[in-house]
């Protein structure tokens, strides 16, 4: 088992902050579906005002390149992500167009 952290901004607006965490309480079944299929074990996200960071635990098996493959071949994967782009800010430093950025580990206890 592997681990992975990212960080994302959210838009700095608090209804659309609200929209967003409303939408990550029911997560369509396709998303969830999607993300298992690709190799991740368990996947939380957390939030602090507008900055995001998520932890992603997977399988050995897991791959960036076949997950984004996955993603692209998938159909609602693609709308949920056009759609969570009204709320998603490319955090300072970003690539363009990336969002999640994978962050590096810099302790562990």
């Amino acid at each position: 088992m592997k681990q992975y952290a990212f960080a994302l901004d959210l838009v700095n607006d608090p209804k659309l902050i609200a929209e967003y965490e409303a939408y990550h309480q029911a997560v369509w079944p396709e998303i969830c579906a999607s993300i298992r299929d690709t190799g991740v074990a368990d996947m939380v996200i957390y939030r602090f005002g507008n900055r995001l960071f998520m932890i992603m635990n997977v399988y050995d098996t897991f791959s960036f390149d076949k997950k984004n493959e996955m993603d692209l071949a998938n159909a609602k994967v693609q709308e949920w992500e056009a759609l969570m782009w009204k709320y998603q800010r490319a955090i300072p430093g970003a690539n363009p167009g990336e969002k999640w950025v994978l962050m590096d580990k810099i302790f562990e206890l």
